[in-house]
């Protein structure tokens, strides 16, 4: 094989994989454990617009302002281990919806006022085995921020076909968390809960042809326990959730333009009557001197919680006005931009966020807390070969 048919094979190999979007949790991982260790830092920013004057009580208002550093190290452990290390710091400021009020003009919410100050670290292992036909890992993740404090494992393994052309996926998570809000200005609805977390996912993955993969994969998730938002005035949520989705996806390289189109597609429906679906593009092209341009696009919608209520007075047991559970649709777009030099690689990320109820496929009440928002992230990353 010539260096030109090499890095061609490599192009393709990359533009098929690489994570153009974020994808589904437990993707199937590499058959083979790392040759190199590999080394990353990052840092993102993420800011939500002012809300509107004629959306808020006492005019607009800041909202959240988050700043995100990583660290993550990759590293093979003899012929079949691979050890993984990432740690995540943020930093959280700013404002949050407390409630909803009615006014002349409809709907408004009132702010909690700038009195949100937190910060979180979350650290997490993992190491994974790689046997002839597939591979299996297994993570622990511990998280802790002012208010809150998780932990979690997951397992997961996958298996090859015979032929090499099919791999099937399997994966299990659990995570035990304990919720202490803090007590400010703002009243909370809560002072010590606990809530659990368990998940299971299943999955296959078949290459259709030279230039061609597509998966499929079911996924459940059970939580329990205390499930509503403390910060929330008007907020009681049942004890206990069902979610399940289903998700696909299809990659496809194309020769003459040494690029991959990137399609994935998830629904999700769970018993508090939330039913959503999710639809991402993206276009991975290389570029001459090692670049790599990615411009992505996502489309969100969904239909309301069953006791989702704006500013009606209920009788109900349960009921919530938080915009995250109202019927309304979103709009992302994106550019990734990545350059590689020598052992070193550069990656730079910029999206924009967009919702609005009318862009649901869902009829619902009008939420006035619905975000907008800006993510922009910058990263290096370096290989020691």
């Amino acid at each position: 094989m010539s260096a030109r048919d090499d890095n061609n094979k490599q192009s393709t190999l990359v533009a098929l994989t690489s994570s153009a979007l974020l994808l589904p949790a437990y993707q199937a991982a590499a058959d083979a454990p790392p040759e190199y260790t590999e080394l990353g830092v990052r840092y993102s920013k993420y800011e939500e617009d002012d809300i509107e004057g004629k959306k808020s009580f006492g005019g607009g208002s800041e909202r959240y302002e988050i700043d995100i550093a990583q660290f993550h190290l990759l590293a093979p452990v003899g012929d079949n281990l691979s050890l993984a290390l990432d740690v995540q710091w943020e930093d959280m400021s700013g404002a949050s919806p407390w409630f909803v009020g009615e006014s002349s003009s409809g709907p408004r919410v009132i702010m909690s006022g700038a009195s949100i100050e937190d910060t979180r670290t979350e650290v997490s292992v993992a190491t994974r085995y790689y046997y002839d036909r597939g591979n299996a890992g297994i993570s622990y993740t511990y998280s802790d921020e002012d208010d809150y404090e998780s932990d979690a494992f997951s397992l997961d393994a996958s298996l090859n076909s015979e032929d090499g052309m099919t791999t099937y996926t399997a994966a299990i998570s659990s995570s035990w968390d304990d919720i202490e809000p803090t007590q400010g200005s703002i009243p909370t609805n809560a002072v010590d809960e606990e809530k659990d977390i368990r998940s299971a996912w299943i999955g296959v993955t078949r290459i259709v042809s030279r230039q061609a993969m597509v998966r499929f994969g079911l996924s459940y998730t059970y939580r329990d326990g205390y499930l509503t938002d403390p910060y929330k005035s008007r907020d009681s949520r049942p004890d206990e959730r069902k979610e399940y989705t289903f998700s696909t996806g299809y990659r496809h390289f194309f020769d003459e333009y040494d690029a991959a189109l990137h399609l994935d597609y998830r629904y999700f429906d769970d018993d508090w009557d939330i039913a959503s679906h999710a639809l991402d593009v993206a276009w991975v092209q290389n570029l001459p001197e090692d670049v790599q341009l990615t411009p992505f696009f996502r489309y969100y919608t969904q239909d309301e919680a069953r006791f989702f209520n704006v500013v009606t007075e209920t009788t109900d047991r349960f009921y919530a006005d938080d915009y995250r559970l109202s019927a309304y649709g979103a709009l992302t777009f994106g550019l990734r931009v990545r350059k590689d030099i020598g052992n070193w690689s550069v990656n730079a990320t910029g999206e924009r966020y967009r919702s609005d109820q009318s862009w649901s496929l869902y009829n619902g009440n009008e939420a006035p807390g619905l975000v907008d928002f800006w993510r922009v992230s910058f990263g290096l990353d370096y290989t020691f070969r």
